[in-house]
């Protein structure tokens, strides 16, 4: 990778964080979604459980304001998405469609985020439906929790509704070319358990309790020192697509930036003092 090629790179990857550069938000109020603070973890909540949790233009919107806010929020370290009422979501509500159609080039995707570039990672709490968009949601996410009440699928093959919350892109990236298309082609449904044997989903827990293992996983990698954290998630995701060489300058340059945080320094001091020996997590 020549040093103009990275920052080609380096440039689009900073065009996209600043599609969230604008003006502080609160924590806000809301009507269709529910966010909550648990120490250094947010939590949002869809919350149309009537709708299976389906996302019209208005819940897009207090999904944007909300991953936002995290976002800009330098206390927040982990984000946890879910849906109320035993179900994730049904994706875009269809009884909203011109709506929502008339986001389909909103520069942060049709269902208010999904094409949004956080700096910090997301868990995915999912149960019951989690199809159509809804699937799109939980891929947008970095880790993925389901209990055993989940179901996977592009439902919305059987009526000619397209997969633009970047469902096309991130499936083959995460579960391989093959089985993707196989989801995206047949549109059909499957169990949890398939979804956990092809690695769409990381965790798979008993019935009620994915949130419990979503704050669980969020807590651990909150007490990560962040700065490196957050530098080397990031420079997976720049890589991808990228030859091996250009993925190791893409990797250099963020642990430089770590580096220069002093994070290591910091690491380096607590290894001498006796700490995180043997694998020991604390």
């Amino acid at each position: 990778m020549t040093v103009k090629t990275y920052l080609i790179q380096a440039s689009y990857w900073n065009k996209c964080k600043k599609l969230t550069a604008l003006p502080k938000l609160g924590m806000g109020d809301y009507k269709n979604i529910k966010v909550e603070r648990r120490g250094h973890v947010y939590v949002v909540i869809i919350n149309r459980p009537e709708r299976r949790n389906a996302v019209d233009a208005d819940t897009a919107e207090e999904l944007y304001r909300a991953w936002r806010y995290f976002e800009e929020d330098d206390d927040l370290y982990v984000g946890i998405i879910m849906g109320a009422g035993g179900n994730f979501s049904a994706g875009a509500d269809l009884y909203d469609i011109d709506r929502m159609i008339k986001r389909v080039s909103n520069p942060n995707g049709p269902l208010g985020f999904t094409r949004m570039i956080l700096s910090k990672p997301v868990i995915a709490a999912i149960s019951g439906y989690c199809v159509a968009g809804g699937l799109e949601i939980a891929l947008w996410a970095d880790i993925r929790v389901a209990d055993k009440t989940a179901k996977f699928g592009f439902l919305e093959r059987r009526f000619g509704v397209p997969l633009v919350d970047g469902g096309t892109q991130r499936l083959a990236r995460i579960i391989g070319v093959g089985r993707a298309l196989d989801m995206i082609l047949t549109g059909r449904l499957i169990s949890a358990e398939e979804a956990y044997q092809w690695g769409i989903v990381n965790y798979l827990v008993d019935e009620g309790k994915a949130l419990n293992k979503a704050i669980e996983i969020a807590e651990l990698i909150s007490r990560y020192p962040q700065r490196t954290l957050r530098n080397d998630r990031l420079a997976l995701y720049e890589g991808l697509g990228r030859s091996l060489n250009e993925g190791l300058i893409i990797e250099m340059n963020r642990g430089i930036e770590s580096i220069k945080s002093g994070e290591i320094h910091e690491g380096v001091r607590r290894f001498l003092q006796g700490f995180g020996r043997h694998g020991e997590i604390g």
